[in-house]
């Protein structure tokens, strides 16, 4: 069974996380410890040692991130439950890491316990959880690391190395300023959601790239030009907004 701790400072938000995992998931977890605060989450983690904790963000006194402060290493997954916050949500998402919005529904935390499942325990958390607080202290400008899901596990990138992200189906190619390519377990879609919206933007329903390093744009062909030499479609539909997002980015 998966020893599971829940941080929630809703007493109603904990019992209905619990009762939903017993439901659709009988037998698979043993919920050793429910807490409503970070303090109490902290020693419930240290006294029973979990294998993953379901963590809000959103609580009085200190917020869910602040937890990792008192651990110098985490061995621990975490799967994060919130209200809506796109700031917070983005950067979790750019630490490769799992978060279940609320109210959660038993479609998106089997997604979540599958993810959890699937996924080397313990190798990645500390890095993960380190990458999420070192993203939440920058802006969007400045996002100094982005963890992007592969087959392998993560590949950790700046944002300011990447040239484009092209859409390959399900998965999504990304394209390094130094030719390298790496391959990512996610939609372009959810690739551009996570990078930083003053430097990206989409330009083709295949195509996001980095404004950075656009050398010209060929309005005859409709097609923009990148510093290394590569030409890029841009579609009708995007002409407009590209041109102006050029403009503004002088």
């Amino acid at each position: 069974m998966i020893k599971a701790v829940i941080i929630d400072d809703e007493i109603n938000a904990q019992d209905l996380l619990e009762k939903t995992l017993n439901r659709y998931f009988p037998n698979r977890f043993n919920i050793v410890g429910k807490c409503n605060s970070v303090d109490s989450g902290v020693l419930a983690i240290r006294e029973h040692q979990p294998e993953l904790v379901f963590l809000d963000i959103q609580m009085p006194e200190k917020n869910g991130f602040e937890l990792f402060k008192y651990f110098e290493v985490i061995n621990f997954e975490v799967i994060f439950t919130t209200a809506y916050n796109q700031f917070a949500i983005k950067a979790i998402k750019r630490s490769a890491l799992d978060y279940l919005l609320k109210p959660i529904n038993h479609l998106d935390l089997s997604e979540a316990v599958k993810k959890f499942e699937r996924k080397n325990q313990g190798n990645f958390a500390q890095k993960k959880l380190s990458l999420l607080l070192e993203n939440l202290n920058v802006n969007d400008q400045n996002v100094s690391k982005i963890a992007f899901p592969t087959l392998e596990g993560f590949e950790l990138i700046h944002a300011n190395q990447i040239l484009y992200c092209k859409a390959e189906s399900n998965y999504c190619c990304i394209k390094r300023i130094d030719g390298c390519s790496k391959t990512a377990t996610k939609t372009l879609k959810y690739v551009e959601e996570i990078l930083p919206d003053t430097s990206f933007i989409r330009i083709h329903k295949t195509y996001v790239i980095n404004l950075n390093y656009v050398v010209r744009y060929h309005k005859a062909n409709k097609e923009v030009e990148l510093t290394n030499g590569e030409k890029l479609p841009v579609s009708h539909r995007k002409e407009e907004e590209f041109i102006n997002a050029i403009l503004q980015n002088q």
